[in-house]
């Protein structure tokens, strides 16, 4: 099909055929033969002469000529203008390497300076390329892949926010000689915390190392909480009792200072569950902040007082009802702990009442003669030895589940109230803060009434002053976000209290119930005994007709028999 070079699809004709343009346009009868082919061919030596830029353009009607890619019809000039409409919406090619497709594109237009043969290799180039301009062929896999990345990175963030511990006091044993003898613990630690070198690890701790971390969670986190150890007791430390109970409140300890948000970050705590040189490391500590004590840390580094200054006066209302609604339940678990030690008191008392018993039915049955009365009183001996396990047990349970919570919320209330009294702190060094700004501002004040005489000393004031207004606003964020982190902290105190309380008091119910249900089938037991008789020896009394068989006693001489009325 030959084509006018006015009405050519590539629209680049230069201008230089506007004359045998024009001679084909006049002659309507159709041109000679001859001409024919030098207008279509000065039509293609024209467009070669065109620059590369479009060949862009000549590709596209290139793939026009082409059957398989021409569903609009005959070329012409609606055609030519539908073009870039078609290449826009061409089915997508075959799935093939995205990046290899990406690549092709420099390539394109290194072949475009070839031969007609690489114009033909460019244009299927320029055809592929242009499909690429949306997203690659293999979008789905993409889109599983990225939410598949976008998953890890967000449980792994969690994990490591909120790192799990799993903690363990345990075998307590006596070391040092006797003026240097102290219980040490082998504290056991698993962790899937990434700020510590393995996920597993042991190390030795004393009471002393216990009580150095609490005081120093306390001077590094002011308004936090902090889990308290137990007591100190100097008589009878050894005990196996309290050892035990010690253990078991030190292990609480550890555990809530790790399962708390900010403590489980604090860098001591690291140092005392990984350290292996525990006291090096701590005087190493001290020896770069020599400073830092129970009552300095933050409020040191804004160079505040931290003075008691004049009577607090709670003028926050909810701050004021938490204060009062401690003191009251303070008292309340202190009533309830003596009620505790009496009923433990009470079951130790039954213990050796039932162990005093115990060997007065087993001296009775020593010097029975008969083998009749002897066997049961000896059962019921045994049996109140059992009763005497018993109850010491119970007393130990009641320690260990309902006591040592009442005794750790004790302990807890003294935290909040060092809390408070850091508070307290706080609101002092503000005002302290304030005064030494009203001092400043009076001096400032004096020096401008003096006039330009006093300008060095004016220009001293005028820092003075804004040094002052800086501690002013750093005092008062650090009393406002101090009160607003003790509010989260007392929150956070009610919903432990009511969990913990609660399980305890579930915990010493059930081993109530388990110590009653044991009292009753040692009972139940020593009764069947006696009717059934234990190991073919009846310790029921014979009926009348009846002679229960006997069995010579060792060592005690068989009685003889003792002569009726009638023999007499």
């Amino acid at each position: 099909m030959d084509l006018d070079a006015g009405d050519s699809p590539w629209g680049d004709v230069p201008s230089q055929s506007t004359n045998n343009h024009g001679a084909a346009r006049s002659d309507t009868e159709g041109p000679p033969p001859e001409q024919s082919p030098q207008q279509s061919a000065s039509s293609r030596s024209n467009v070669r002469r065109n620059p590369r830029g479009t060949r862009k353009i000549s590709a596209q009607a290139t793939k026009l000529d082409d059957d398989t890619f021409d569903p609009l019809g005959p070329l012409g000039d609606k055609a030519s203008e539908s073009s870039p409409i078609a290449v826009e919406q061409a089915p997508i090619p075959p799935q093939k390497e995205a990046f290899a497709g990406r690549n092709v594109r420099p390539t394109s237009s290194a072949s475009q300076a070839s031969s007609g043969a690489g114009m033909l290799d460019s244009v299927n180039l320029e055809e592929d390329g242009a499909s690429f301009k949306g997203p690659p062929p293999v979008q789905p896999p993409s889109d599983v892949e990225g939410a598949q990345r976008q998953q890890q990175p967000s449980v792994s963030v969690e994990k490591a926010a909120n790192p799990t511990f799993d903690i363990t006091v345990g075998d307590p044993h006596k070391v040092g000689d006797l003026t240097s003898s102290h219980i040490v613990y082998q504290v056991r630690t698993k962790t899937t915390s990434k700020a510590y070198r393995q996920p597993e690890f042991t190390v030795s701790r004393r009471y002393r190392d216990f009580l150095w971390l609490y005081n120093s969670m306390h001077s590094n986190n002011p308004g936090v909480v902090v889990p308290p150890p137990p007591e100190k007791q100097a008589v009878g430390r050894f005990d196996t009792n309290f050892v035990e109970s010690r253990r078991a409140a030190l292990e609480r300890m550890l555990n809530k200072i790790a399962a708390h948000p900010i403590l489980q970050h604090d860098g001591d705590l690291k140092i005392f569950l990984e350290s292996e040189t525990f006291n090096l490391d701590v005087k190493n500590k001290e020896n770069r902040e020599p400073d830092l004590g129970q009552n300095k840390g933050m409020f040191s580094s804004f160079g505040l007082g931290v003075g008691g200054g004049g009577k607090f006066v709670e003028h926050d209302d909810w701050f004021h009802d938490r204060k009062v609604y401690l003191d009251a339940l303070e008292n309340q678990l202190k009533a309830l702990m003596k009620a505790i030690d009496t009923v433990v008191a009470q079951r130790k008392g039954l213990a050796e009442a039932a162990g005093d018993f115990s060997t007065s039915i087993q001296s009775l049955a020593a010097v029975e003669l008969s083998p009749i009365l002897s066997g049961p009183l000896y059962g019921l001996s045994d049996l109140q030895v059992r009763i005497k396990e018993l109850y010491e047990r119970q007393a130990q349970q009641d320690v260990l589940t309902l006591g040592i919570t009442i005794d750790e919320y004790l302990r807890l209330i003294g935290s909040v109230k060092t809390a408070f009294s850091q508070r307290q702190k706080a609101f002092h060094s503000w005002h302290a803060a304030e005064s030494e700004l009203q001092k400043r501002k009076h001096n400032q004040e004096k020096l401008l009434r003096q006039g330009k005489t006093q300008q060095d000393r004016l220009n001293q004031a005028n820092a003075d002053v804004a040094d002052a207004e800086r501690k002013v606003h750093q005092a008062r964020l650090l009393f406002e976000d101090m009160g607003r982190l003790m509010r989260n902290e007392l929150q956070r105190f009610e919903k432990e209290k009511v969990e913990d309380f609660k399980s305890g008091v579930e915990t010493f119910l059930e081993s109530a119930v388990e110590a009653q249900k044991e009292l009753i089938e040692l009972w139940e037991t020593f009764l069947l005994q006696l009717d059934a008789g234990e190991e073919g020896n009846p310790f029921y009394p014979p009926t009348a007709g009846e002679t229960a068989p006997t069995e010579p006693t060792e060592g005690v001489p068989e009685a003889a028999p003792v002569p009726t009325a009638e023999e007499a």
